[in-house]
């Protein structure tokens, strides 16, 4: 079973967005992968955090969060470009994360 990167990590981090003893399934796609549920709500909550002046762990967070929101397809329904020129710091900052990231895949050499 392949593991979406940081798929791991992501289980951890997406419990901010849920009640306390509650957990978050990793779920297969159709194409084998697994990704962890809650990343997008998860996201959500931290461009808020980001924001309003949170920075460090936060951004390290949504970077992680980068890889599975593709698999998803989030950025195909809404391009990295989009979410530069949203004019809101954090989703400028995640749009500039998977700019980066998706230039540094071998599917896009």
């Amino acid at each position: 079973m392949k593991h979406v990167q940081h798929t791991e990590a992501l289980s951890a981090i997406n419990r901010k967005v849920i009640a306390d003893g509650e957990t978050l399934p990793a779920v297969k796609l159709r194409d084998g992968s697994t990704v962890q549920t809650g990343t997008v709500a998860t996201m959500l909550v931290n461009i808020a955090a980001y924001n309003q002046g949170e920075r460090g762990e936060v951004e390290r967070q949504l970077e992680l969060a980068v890889p599975t929101l593709f698999k998803v397809g989030l950025f195909d329904l809404f391009p990295p470009e989009e979410w530069i020129r949203a004019g809101n710091p954090g989703r400028q900052l995640v749009g500039e994360m998977a700019s980066r990231w998706s230039a540094g895949q071998p599917d896009n050499t």
